[in-house]
């Protein structure tokens, strides 16, 4: 008996620690019998109950030996498959960009955050340039097909682009103005047209570069088949669910509701051809149970039921340091993960008040960063002492690229209470009426800070900065609507942002073939104001024309004195003129695996050649990590 109570102990502990909330139990199947075991606990005893469950009474049970599940990236229920549109909400197939997700649809080329290489994947081998780097050709692998068992050819790779420019889709909008056309040259070769400055040079060679392993190829036979059934309407066309969708990559849609989601292996998947993998993944599922917060996903990370984990999980470390659970990170010491993405509050700069630099800054150098860091985030991130804070993330390559001691005045690192109470003393935004709450032009200063349900960390990081204005005499609120509610309010550019979302967090950009100019761009370029989908960046609707310019020419420059000298004046306008503020360095993932089902996931130094890094098996040269992981029992 006192074996049993010393588990139980250890179960209540982590629940305690990580939250502990009711949560899905993904179901186990071992052949044709399921037995699922639920456990009874008194103060004194533990019982054990088999339910015996034939894959008949559950067909979306699961064989947990060819499951693979994960956390933290399905928020709410899938609302379709369509690859144009940026509205599905399914994260486990559709996340193009510069590590894109190609568990179901796939690029030409992977990147690999790691090594800064694109490998090729629906390409034959690597990617050139013309002499006068107007032009990319690169040819696609003869294996490569179509989940009809039909050949991905260069004239697909033609009429995506030509549908993404026709519809004005994200990705057309987002690089309509650095290409100008793809071609197919014949079945096989395809070549991207950059657009071309006056002065016949690419407006944008770094753009062309990435595009090849950020976006999708998608079949044009189906494509076609949608534009039809759309009435070539834009609007039809990107909210159709595509539950009919063509795909090239390894998975596809099994099973999706409201309280999972399931990828299922395609055993005819082309890239077990030897020019690619040579083989199938290990996994036959990908599964991932929509857990309703991170307390709930942890505890069931604890338990054994999520094998990959990109959700924050509170004092990670103690999972294996306190209770020797096979559970590890990528890093084995803080910060566990590769510190590459800046979560940024931003301001609704149409929120009253909100316009004056003095209340920005003074929110800003207002928060405890610290507090943000060791409590929020359980020390996963560097401080802003270590690492001050401007436009680049924490990687050796990013800070070398902007001049330190040139910002330095500039620079803050939180909890400056006295600095932020002088800031708008001297502005004249003070406290008229006695109530302790500063007005501007006789009206009250008084915000919303939100950020999604559910997103403990977030959630933490938004509470020590309202608690920042609190100490400073603006009144700041917390809020914290459903993720698909707030994405829906946040991405939509075309009109000003609504009451309550005066303060609110999002993502930067994190590792990329084009950083830290494609990060700087998402957080401060006015090329993103107007658009009715807006997942690019600067959702507080900043504009200044000498950011914009800058943003304009880093592309084109190649002295690295030159290209320092411009990184360094937009952290200096950055800095002062505080349009949002990042609160925290945040792993790329928070790649966090359980080894009690599958072992062999990517370590820093495991020895993998090239490196696979740590993106949670799905993400660029990440997918990797699906043929390399076996089963602790076969």
């Amino acid at each position: 008996m006192k074996r049993y109570a010393v588990a139980f102990n250890i179960l209540m502990v982590l629940a305690m620690l990580l939250g502990a909330c009711s949560t899905p139990t993904p179901e186990v199947i071992r052949e044709t019998v399921e037995v699922v075991k639920t456990v009874e606990v008194t103060k004194e005893v533990v019982v054990t109950k088999e339910v015996f469950v034939t894959p008949e009474s559950d067909p979306n049970a699961l064989p947990r030996k060819e499951t693979l599940y994960f956390n933290g990236q399905q928020w709410g229920p899938v609302v379709g498959w369509n690859p144009y549109s940026s509205s599905m909400n399914n994260a486990m197939a559709l996340a193009a960009g510069d590590n894109a997700r190609v568990t179901m649809f796939e690029t030409p080329y992977l990147y690999n955050m790691l090594d800064g290489k694109q490998y090729p994947l629906l390409a034959d081998g690597p990617w050139s340039w013309n002499a006068d780097m107007t032009e990319i050709t690169f040819k696609i692998k003869p294996a490569a097909k179509w989940s009809d068992g039909t050949p991905v050819t260069a004239e697909d790779v033609a009429y995506t682009w030509a549908t993404h420019l026709k519809y004005n889709t994200p990705t057309g909008a987002g690089n309509k103005d650095y290409i100008e056309d793809i071609v197919a040259l014949d079945d096989r070769t395809v070549v991207i047209k950059a657009k071309l400055a006056e002065d016949g040079k690419a407006v944008n060679p770094l753009a062309v570069g990435a595009f090849v392993s950020s976006n999708y190829v998608m079949q044009k036979a189906w494509t076609q088949k949608l534009e039809e059934r759309s009435g070539y309407d834009a609007t039809k066309l990107m909210a159709d669910p595509a539950e009919d969708v063509v795909y090239s990559g390894p998975y596809h849609k099994y099973f999706a509701d409201d309280t999972k989601v399931v990828l299922v292996r395609d055993d005819n998947y082309w890239g077990q051809d030897p020019s690619m993998w040579g083989k199938l993944p290990a996994p036959k599922y990908l599964a991932h149970v929509i857990f309703k917060d991170n307390a709930a996903g942890s505890v069931a990370l604890a338990k054994g039921e999520v094998d990959v984990s990109q959700q924050f999980n509170s004092n990670v470390n103690l999972l294996w340091e306190s209770y020797g659970l096979p559970i590890s990170t990528y890093l084995p010491e803080p910060p566990y993960g590769i510190g590459a993405s800046l979560p940024t509050a931003f301001y609704n700069l149409n929120s009253y008040g909100l316009d004056q630099v003095a209340v920005r800054k003074a929110i800003a150098i207002a928060v405890d960063y610290d507090t943000i860091i060791a409590n929020a985030m359980t020390n996963q991130s560097a401080t802003f002492q270590q690492v001050p804070r401007s436009l680049m993330n924490p990687t050796p390559g990013e800070q070398a690229m902007y001049d330190h001691e040139a910002v330095k005045d500039l620079q803050w690192a939180g909890n400056d209470i006295e600095g932020a109470n002088n800031l708008l003393d001297e502005a004249g935004i003070v406290d008229t009426d006695g109530d302790g709450w500063r007005e501007y032009n006789g009206k009250k200063l008084s915000y919303v800070a939100t950020c999604p349900n559910g997103w403990s960390d977030w959630q933490a990081a938004i509470e020590v900065v309202a608690a920042a204005g609190k100490k400073i005499g603006i009144d700041i609120t917390t809020n914290y609507p459903e993720w698909s509610v707030y994405q829906t309010v946040v991405t939509k550019s075309d009109a000003p942002l609504p009451e309550g979302y005066d303060i609110f967090m999002m993502w930067s950009a994190g590792a990329g073939p084009t950083m830290p100019w494609g990060r700087i761009r998402g957080l401060l370029s006015s090329e993103w104001i107007g658009q009715a989908s807006n997942w690019s960046g600067n959702w507080g609707q900043y504009s200044n024309p000498r950011v914009d310019e800058l943003i304009k020419a880093i592309p084109r420059e190649t002295d690295p004195a030159k290209l320092k000298e411009m990184y360094t004046e937009l952290v200096k306008i950055y800095l002062t003129d505080v349009p949002s503020f990042t609160l925290m360095y945040r792993p790329q993932s928070f790649h966090t695996v359980n080894e009690t089902v599958w072992t062999n996931f990517p370590h820093q130094d495991d020895g993998s050649d090239p490196p696979i890094p740590p993106l949670d098996c799905t993400d660029g040269w990440s997918i990797a990590c699906l043929y390399n992981i076996t089963l602790v029992n076969p």
